[in-house]
């Protein structure tokens, strides 16, 4: 190896062999819980379809109101609050429960629009979302005369 070729790999090897600088870090807080919140009080929230005739179900008729209340105690930091609905979806619809009755479901509307189930979205507590129940069918599905159960669940927290 000629002389320069030595020196230039030498050079290049103590490069990093100068002198450092450190300083240490140090890392303090506190933790915090969010303010506690129930939906209705802890108490169900029963929608009764009653009797529906199987030719009005569409997505659109005999849409019910869910009523609720999101009560909070008042926290201390700027909390952010997300609504979901977590249940079972039908396989033909996201946003609705699956019901006893394979062919039907509850589709759940958030302000007029579907709420897809199992995915938060941010919410105002202090002026919830509206939210709607109407029932659906699968295309080209049939439907039974039978009763129908079906159940999912409304959860409020804060991130």
């Amino acid at each position: 190896m000629k002389r320069w070729q030595q020196m230039a790999l030498f050079a290049l090897c103590s490069f990093g062999l100068g002198s450092n600088a450190t300083a240490n870090l140090a890392f303090n807080g506190t933790l915090v819980e969010p303010p506690p919140c129930t939906i209705n009080s802890g108490s169900n929230i029963d929608i009764d379809f009653n009797n529906v005739g199987i030719t009005t179900i569409d997505g659109v008729s005999n849409r019910k109101a869910v009523n609720y209340t999101i009560n909070c105690t008042a926290g201390t930091l700027p909390w952010t609050m997300r609504l979901t609905v977590q249940g079972t979806a039908t396989t033909f619809d996201t946003a609705a429960v699956q019901s006893s009755v394979g062919d039907l479901g509850v589709r759940l509307l958030r302000n007029g629009l579907p709420f897809v189930l199992n995915a938060p979205v941010l919410i105002n507590p202090s002026s919830p979302p509206t939210l709607q129940a109407v029932l659906v069918k699968r295309p080209g599905g049939t439907l039974p005369l039978v009763g129908f159960t079906a159940s999912a669940t409304l959860l409020a927290y804060y991130q």
